[in-house]
């Protein structure tokens, strides 16, 4: 296994595995150091199946074990586990300009981390590009410890302590998506996870935030909102962000506990991008974690 820096100090390309097969538990071990180090790794030309990538998940931890999205029952993979993220229906085909999942999705254009909305988040990220469009829909990553490291001693002791409330529904609500269910509403209630958390394999202390954010504990809606906004110009300055310009069979392994990303767009009602994530699940919620 290489480890090739990219451009920033959190991205490294990882070269001399192929992924299709079970690793040894020295390369696992390697490939989990090489993300305490850099946070984002990039893995080109692994040309995986559904269960070959589910595979690699599960031999780095558990994996969730439920998707979070709307329309759960119109499914287009075959495995509960795996994130369709994509922009194609149950049958394949491109949704139409009014799916209610097309603006769902939406908010995947939204720095976030994912699944900080549940109770235990998540760990990595594994997103597998299975076909890109010609232009755009890239995707962007910010390194949350360096943004963290980058703020002032006296705001860094402001932020330590504090509590927000994350879920799918604050996010959608940027975009004005509220056509919830019932059903979807009570899946989605808000969870405390900390503002500011330490990663584990590193050390270092990082910025969590996320558009799911909705509110901070203790503290006036809009006074937290407008601190939220501020924290996350900070942090997604360009000298913070990495832009992953994607080629079939890609996979990328990114860290939730100290990243954020987002999605880029693209002529979605014209050209097809197949993207099927596995993401495995922290140890704890944030507020059961050392700080």
């Amino acid at each position: 296994m290489q480890v090739q820096p990219v451009g920033t100090d959190f991205v490294a390309e990882i070269s001399g595995l192929d992924l299709r097969r079970p690793l040894m538990p020295a390369d696992l071990a390697a490939v989990e150091a090489a993300a305490d180090r850099y946070a984002v790794l990039v893995f080109r030309g692994q040309a995986l199946d559904d269960d070959q990538q589910m595979a690699f998940g599960a031999a780095l931890g558990p994996l969730e074990q439920e998707t979070a999205t709307v329309d759960v029952h119109k499914r287009r993979l075959q495995h509960a586990q795996m994130n369709d993220i994509s922009n194609l229906d149950e049958q394949g085909r491109l949704l139409a300009a009014d799916d209610r999942r097309r603006m769902f999705n939406l908010g995947n254009r939204l720095w976030h981390s994912d699944s900080s909305f549940k109770r235990v988040p998540a760990k990595y990220s594994m997103l597998h590009a299975r076909s890109v469009p010609p232009a755009g829909g890239n995707t962007e990553f910010a390194d949350m410890r360096a943004a963290w490291d980058a703020l002032p001693p006296a705001e860094q002791d402001r932020l330590r302590g504090l509590v927000a409330d994350h879920s799918l529904i604050f996010s959608r609500a940027m975009l004005g998506f509220g056509d919830f269910t019932a059903e979807e509403r009570k899946k989605f209630a808000p969870v405390p996870q900390r503002l500011v958390r330490r990663h584990p394999g590193s050390g270092r202390l990082s910025l969590y935030l996320s558009s799911h954010i909705g509110r901070i504990q203790g503290m006036p809606v809009p006074e937290a909102m407008a601190l939220l906004r501020d924290l996350t110009e900070h942090a997604t300055q360009r000298h913070f962000v990495y832009a992953h310009e994607w080629r079939n069979h890609d996979l990328v392994l990114w860290d939730n506990r100290c990243t954020m990303h987002r999605a880029r767009p693209f002529e979605d009602t014209r050209y097809k991008r197949d993207m099927r994530r596995v993401t495995l699940m922290d140890s704890a919620p944030t507020l059961d974690q050392a700080a």
